[in-house]
């Protein structure tokens, strides 16, 4: 496994053969996939960018956007030499890498969207910019507690300490500042229009995910003119791949391998 720096952004990369983009979400870092690399990290050539303000990877002095973090994958894969590669996301992840289909088609080869969000609604708008001050006033532990007891499933939180704890660190080192500014990033996201996307897809659920609901990846299945499927995962809230790892990995690893 090899660290380099792109534009200030910390990126993991590792492994040998097709290239795999993997793109966090609100309040994660390139560990958000490590159930996955684990177990796909031979096969294939894996790329984890801490999105700017996240992670490891610099808080830019101004603002974060849904443009900007399309942008620096772009970047990203250049520099690397990348021309296609297959894109994984999670949560805010996920509209990155819709964009990143629209915007740059040649570059995505098939997308695996886990916990996929289209934009928020009006209401959940205003409840980032609220967790954005929360986040400069008071800093993370209240946001990390409200997210393991709210994103997570009761089984995960019953039954998955490990799982639990790992999202609760994810948070707990987030610097406050870069996480209120994806926030705000989030709270100003503009959708992708899914009839755009020419790559397959699979868009994951979890069936006690309150954060993007079945619903939402159905409704974006739907708009893509028959390249999506959707699957739901049992007992599952917001974070699959690490609530439910073995399922996203065997997910993931069809998609991978062109059998989804």
């Amino acid at each position: 496994m090899a660290t380099v720096t792109v534009d200030r952004m910390e990126v993991e990369v590792d492994g040998q053969g097709e290239p795999v983009l993997m793109i966090h979400g609100l309040g994660g870092t390139s560990n958000t996939f490590a159930p996955q690399c684990m177990a796909l990290g031979s096969r294939y050539r894996l790329v984890r960018p801490d999105l700017p303000g996240s992670g490891r990877s610099k808080t830019p002095d101004g603002a974060l956007s849904i443009d900007l973090f399309v942008a620096c994958m772009a970047k990203v894969a250049q520099v690397l030499g990348i021309e296609r590669a297959h894109v994984v996301g999670h949560s805010l992840g996920t509209i990155v890498a819709q964009h990143l289909a629209v915007e740059h088609p040649g570059l995505v080869r098939s997308l695996t969207l886990f916990g996929t969000q289209m934009a928020p609604a009006d209401a959940g708008r205003q409840g980032l910019r609220d967790r954005a001050s929360k986040a400069r006033a008071e800093g993370m532990q209240p946001i990390a507690d409200a997210i393991v007891q709210a994103a997570l499933s009761s089984d995960t939180r019953a039954n998955q300490p490990v799982a639990a704890a790992f999202v609760r660190e994810s948070l707990m080192r987030q610097c406050p500042e870069g996480y209120a500014k994806t926030c705000e990033a989030l709270a100003g996201a503009v959708a992708a229009d899914p009839a755009r996307i020419r790559a397959r897809a699979v868009l994951v659920a979890g069936d006690e995910d309150a954060v993007a609901p079945a619903s939402v990846a159905r409704t974006i299945s739907d708009r893509m003119n028959g390249t999506a499927s959707v699957r739901v995962l049992n007992r599952c809230g917001h974070w699959q791949t690490l609530e439910r790892a073995a399922d996203c990995t065997a997910i993931l690893g069809e998609v991978l391998q062109g059998r989804s």
